[in-house]
């Protein structure tokens, strides 16, 4: 791997209202290399001496060559440097042109598209019936669905544009929330307990496996993720993932799949393809630097909102015991919340879960 230039900031392809996502560009410094070069918010430079020392009590390189500025123009001013990018969208490819990565990109983050690449390389999916516009789902569509279900927009973000629907009166509902021309996909409600996230990482046309996550809910909401995953279904998405790295998709890309449990046997449903970097992504990356195999990966909400006060005295990862507490997404600690990445088996994460949390 050469010499990169990461860029990890999310504003372009985040929901508004999202506490702290200015500050998630921070993520990349645990994923960097020492010959890297780091774009980061320049609010973060309140909290990077506490962080370099946690990451080098923990024995963790990285880099600190560090531009204090995450707009995406000055990509073109490390030429020489490997773009990493959290999503390459238009903006990404207008400074770092690279027509294949960008089509591929905009492939799969649409979510009908994925829909028909899936059904053509026989990757199983939920029931789901597409259309090109919403104003095309009428009383005979809605008179087929099967409740619950989802209508969620082709393109959407941070979950916006994803609805829920336990009857038709609810359907008609979030069809109407939507503007006109948008186009839609009403999907059967999966009704499963354990969901997957399924990393690859792709460069030069090859796309290699990376990690096998379970993703850890409250409800229906994301908490972090934990490896090794019960269950690694590979050879069910490998067709599409291979496909993709054909075509250009470069970088980091994962599949999200449902587990649906039978006294016969487990079937696997593949929900999305997250043509990016995900929430995943770098506790995976990180661990695998550090050399854990057993991790969960937690977000937790905090009093404090400074890195130097975030007492993690004896919780700290240790490398000669394989166990303890990595920041993984430090920088939102300035609105009160984080990510960390808690190393052991899963006895030692719950102790190490409980004694962080009493310190918060």
């Amino acid at each position: 791997m050469g010499r990169r230039i990461l860029n990890h900031d999310i504003m372009n392809c985040t929901a508004d209202g999202v506490l702290g996502n200015h500050l998630y560009s921070g993520r990349a410094v645990g994923i960097s290399n020492t010959d890297d070069i780091l774009m980061l918010h320049p609010q973060l430079q309140h909290d990077w001496d506490a962080l370099c020392a946690h990451y080098q009590r923990i024995g963790l390189d990285h880099s600190r060559q560090v531009v204090w500025d995450v707009d995406r123009g000055r990509l073109s001013d490390f030429a020489d440097h490997q773009p990493s990018l959290f999503f390459f969208g238009p903006e990404e490819h207008q400074v770092r042109p690279d027509p294949a990565w960008h089509d591929a990109v905009v492939s799969m983050n649409c979510k009908n598209a994925f829909m028909t690449h899936a059904e053509r390389l026989g990757v199983p999916v939920p029931l789901t019936r597409c259309f090109a516009d919403v104003g095309a789902i009428g009383e005979h569509a809605i008179a087929e669905t099967q409740f619950p279900c989802y209508l969620k927009a082709s393109v959407s973000v941070s979950g916006v544009g994803i609805f829920r629907c336990t009857d038709a009166d609810a359907l008609r509902r979030a069809c109407s929330e939507l503007a006109p021309g948008t186009a839609v996909q009403i999907q059967q409600e999966v009704r499963a307990e354990t969901f997957l996230n399924l990393q690859y990482q792709s460069d030069n046309g090859r796309a290699e496996r990376l990690a096998a996550t379970e993703q850890v809910l409250d409800g229906y909401v994301h908490q972090g993720n934990r490896h090794p995953a019960a269950h690694a279904p590979w050879e069910l998405v490998d067709p599409l993932a291979d496909w993709l790295g054909e075509v250009g998709m470069r970088g980091v890309f994962a599949f999200d799949l449902a587990v649906i449990e039978e006294p016969d046997g487990n079937e696997y449903l593949a929900i999305e393809c997250n043509p990016r970097f995900n929430g995943a992504s770098y506790p995976t990356l990180i661990a695998q630097k550090l050399g854990i195999s057993d991790w969960l990966a937690l977000a937790f909400g905090t009093r404090h909102r400074r890195l130097a006060d975030l007492d993690l005295s004896g919780l700290e990862y240790n490398p000669a015991t394989g166990t303890g507490v990595v920041l993984v997404n430090w920088g939102p600690i300035q609105v009160g919340k984080f990510l960390a990445l808690l190393a052991g088996k899963r006895d030692r994460q719950q102790a190490l879960a409980v004694e962080l949390q009493g310190r918060l």
